[in-house]
């Protein structure tokens, strides 16, 4: 089957609301081997609507729809989609009640308004939304599965995974599909997808999708067979040939993160981590710190941003500032050597860098970004230049870049 996302609502247009429901739905339908062939963004307006879940109809089995789902006057998801489904709306004295009990337990009145939402179109089942007081309603046919959703990203999600997936997966019950992450760092997307060839065929089973971003590059890999076994079977065969064909770009499986590997080999290795950060503000010891248990290895950080903490702080040379910059080969090896004799760490990580948009030269660009990793008595330095996205993005590819390095380092 294919599927088509319709995501409602005048501020996705506008620009005041980035649309992340789609990107989110996108993956999870990829997850169960089920291609998004469109996705479409729609003003609160009852004949655009219309229109295109018509254009949805024509490219996918599977249409879901978020956003226009609350009680105000521009909210008119549940018209537009019953004149869609050539249906009358149809009142549910049972939602009516939840809402009455729902804005009890909140100690407040119900406003009037939401006696709107209980309007449902005939003949679908209601999906439960235990996170609000838009319910959301399920609608299948031979040909066409429709699944209506709020627009609130939390509930939308929740509904999704409890409510609208198993009713999916229950439409395929014919085959059974798994599904597998892979993750890369350090190769690019156009590098890796020629080095795997014919891996990445569409058609092929188990299909391989890449999704990327701050160098990271996740491989989804969506096995289809009668049963589990085989379909495992397939996976794991394919896991064979990207370890053969990527080798130590693969750093991780599943849900791992960068951090979470590296926070597995210090462990392993009983070595102690510590972070001297410049440009990354802190974000290097966060994405350490988001691992539970992360206290078994990391013993501090500094957030080092201007010169006069690099020197009070870390001991960093007053003339290594003057002679070569804050953002400097010299500059980064000085604070991983401070760290290191100040907090007694095995491994450190310094970063520096000009993450923009002001602050560069023509000779120190934005992006520019010096990386130093201690490890055991000695200090190595890497220069980076990362393209220019914006100032989070390279903060956030500087950080996951230290990780990365930290990570080969304890490979060895």
């Amino acid at each position: 089957m294919n599927a088509c996302i319709v995501c409602i609502g005048n501020e996705l247009l506008s620009g005041y609301t980035a649309d992340t429901n789609s990107r989110w739905l996108c993956e999870q339908l990829l997850g169960i081997g089920i291609p998004v062939k469109g996705v479409w963004l729609v003003p609160d307006d009852h004949q655009r609507i219309v229109q295109s879940l018509k254009q949805a109809e024509q490219h996918g089995q599977i249409i879901l729809v978020t956003g226009g789902m609350g009680p105000t006057d521009d909210d008119i998801t549940r018209p537009a989609v019953a004149d869609f489904l050539n249906v009358p709306l149809e009142f549910k004295q049972e939602l009516l009640d939840q809402f009455h009990t729902f804005f009890a337990r909140m100690g407040r009145p119900m406003a009037e308004k939401n006696r709107v939402q209980a309007w449902i179109p005939k003949g679908c089942e209601i999906l439960e939304n235990p996170r609000g007081t838009a319910a959301g309603f399920w609608r299948q046919t031979q040909d066409l599965r429709v699944a209506v959703l709020p627009g609130v990203p939390a509930e939308m999600m929740y509904m999704f995974e409890t409510q609208v997936l198993p009713r999916i997966q229950t439409s395929q019950a014919d085959s059974i599909v798994q599904n597998a992450k892979v993750r890369c760092f350090g190769l690019g997307e156009s590098d890796l997808a020629q080095r795997l060839g014919n891996l990445m065929q569409r058609g092929r089973n188990p299909l391989i999708n890449t999704t990327c971003g701050a160098g990271e590059v996740i491989l989804h890999i969506s096995a289809m067979a009668r049963d589990q076994a085989d379909a495992a079977a397939l996976i794991e065969k394919d896991k064979v040939l990207l370890r053969e064909l990527l080798g130590d770009y693969i750093y991780g499986y599943e849900e791992e993160t960068l951090a979470s590997v590296v926070g597995g080999l210090l462990r392993q290795r009983r070595k102690k981590i510590a972070v001297a950060e410049s440009c990354t503000g802190g974000l290097l010891c966060k994405m350490l710190t988001d691992c539970p248990g992360s206290s078994d290895y990391l013993l501090c950080g500094w957030i080092t941003y201007s010169n006069s903490s690099k020197i009070v702080q870390l001991g960093v040379p007053e003339q290594t500032l003057s002679e070569y910059g804050a953002v400097s080969e010299q500059t980064a090896r000085a604070m991983a050597l401070g760290a290191a004799q100040k907090s007694g760490a095995n491994v450190v990580l310094g970063v520096t860098g000009i993450a923009g948009p002001g602050g560069a030269t023509d000779q120190k660009p934005v992006g520019l970004v010096y990386i130093s990793v201690f490890y055991d008595g000695r200090c190595s330095v890497h220069e980076y230049r990362f393209p220019v996205a914006n100032r989070t993005g390279i903060r956030q590819r500087a950080a996951l870049t230290a990780l990365n390095l930290a990570r080969m380092q304890l490979r060895i």
